[in-house]
């Protein structure tokens, strides 16, 4: 069994970090206590070891709240961000005090948005779905704001925009966005899936009411995320989409998962201390393979914006963090700068005349993907591709890329090679 995982680990190139990331070993290190040793109930206050996790894990609230600039008691740990996002949508849109009957958001969401937003409808609000930019090199996939003007008014009861896309990385500017909601009185949630742990993310600085999250998009384990309430949005009425207990707030009901939660705040906490350093790796790899792809197969497209330039001089040795030097009190820039245009992991290639599904079968080594890990077994070509102009052979023909912290330089220049190798023998079949 041993030999045969050795040949998997060496053979394979993972680059569907969208889908999921590895979970950092020192974040492993860091939960097993969690698991073994302090394993008590923290609802289970009337004994020590219930105590010491109940302790542990406000601990943990607090410091995952200050990382993303809220306050310890606008932090709602669920299962994930699909949760989260079902309890932001219909949380709002439901709730007994709730009169207004119109939801705004974006053709170009994850289904977890998508599907919510269609029994909304169902239920007899209006969903407005607004398009998104298909021209400029850096805009593509953009919000126009205009639209957003034209479409919020008095009866809008919530706005509902991704930050960082799943599929082609674009990333939403929300000062004007933000700046309409309270205009209007709306609230204003956005799916931060994609984007925290990858960018600069404060809720206070976005102006979003709510915010939704996964730490398996961020190193750390499955199975926990949460919803975050802009500290000064603790009084929006949210009706609770899981009872039983009262825990949090009566907000989401539950034992809570202890390891997940010391999980996420040491993944969260990693990733903000070494944010800046390994997004310049991580840039510099994803221009590798863009440049090393373009070499090799002609009339390639680049699909969602152009990115900045990456910083000279950063090495692409993948040099790994000494967990020994990782902060567990890391305060985050309270002025954090702007947001690119791009996820910097984030690459999507349309390949011309082939099919991406096809182009897959013949790259079984490498781990990549044609849209959102959600939909992958829908035959459909992707609804964000189409939606930034693509035809549907071009959607069909694309692939995502999702790469990481743990992605090295050699790997990136032998997916180059595979994939150059598997699009050379597949086009000779194309007329």
């Amino acid at each position: 069994m041993q030999s045969v995982k050795a040949i998997v680990l060496m053979d394979e190139i993972y680059l569907d970090n969208h889908a999921t990331t590895r979970t950092d070993p020192r974040v492993v290190d860091g939960i097993l206590p969690w698991m073994l040793d302090e394993f008590a109930n923290s609802g289970s206050t009337t004994h020590a070891p219930g105590r010491r996790v109940a302790a542990k894990l406000e601990e943990c609230r607090a410091n995952i709240a200050q990382l993303l600039g809220a306050e310890p008691e606008g932090v709602v740990f669920t299962s994930g961000a699909t949760e989260s996002v079902n309890l932001a949508i219909f949380g709002v849109a439901l709730h007994p005090r709730q009169k207004r009957r119109k939801i705004v958001s974006v053709v170009t969401e994850h289904w977890a948005s998508i599907d919510s937003l269609k029994k909304l409808e169902r239920l007899g609000f209006e969903v407005i779905r607004l398009g998104v930019e298909i021209h400029g090199p850096e805009s593509i996939g953009m919000l126009p704001i205009d639209e957003v003007e034209l479409a919020i008014d008095g009866d809008t009861a919530l706005v509902n925009v991704m930050l960082g896309n799943n599929e082609i990385g674009t990333l939403q500017p929300f000062s004007a966005l933000a700046a309409l909601c309270r205009q209007h009185g709306a609230v204003l949630h956005t799916d931060a899936t994609q984007a925290v742990g990858k960018v600069s993310v404060n809720i206070a600085e976005l102006g979003a009411d709510l915010l939704s999250f996964s730490s398996h998009k961020f190193y750390g384990p499955k199975g926990i995320g949460g919803l975050v309430i802009h500290p000064d949005s603790m009084s929006i009425p949210i009706l609770p989409q899981i009872l039983g207990g009262g825990q949090q707030q009566n907000l989401r009901s539950g034992t809570l998962n202890s390891v997940g939660i010391v999980g996420t705040e040491l993944a969260l906490t990693l990733a903000v201390e070494g944010m800046v350093e390994e997004n310049a790796r991580i840039s510099r790899l994803r221009e590798m393979l863009w440049s090393e792809l373009k070499k090799r197969i002609e009339g390639l497209q680049l699909n969602g914006p152009l990115w900045n330039p990456p910083i000279q001089g950063m090495s692409l040795e993948n040099s790994h963090p000494n967990p020994a030097s990782s902060s567990a009190h890391f305060v985050a820039d309270p002025h954090p700068a702007p947001l690119p245009a791009r996820l910097p992991g984030n690459l999507n290639v349309c390949f011309p005349k082939v099919d991406g599904q096809s182009l897959m079968l013949r790259a079984p080594q490498l781990a990549v993907s044609s849209g959102s890990a959600c939909t992958s077994s829908e035959p459909h070509p992707s609804h964000v591709l189409l939606a930034i102009g693509k035809s549907e052979d071009e959607a069909r023909g694309s692939l995502r890329f999702g790469i990481g912290r743990f992605n090295t330089e050699s790997e990136i220049l032998r997916a180059a090679d595979v994939l150059g190798d598997a699009y050379e023998e597949l086009s000779r079949f194309v007329a």
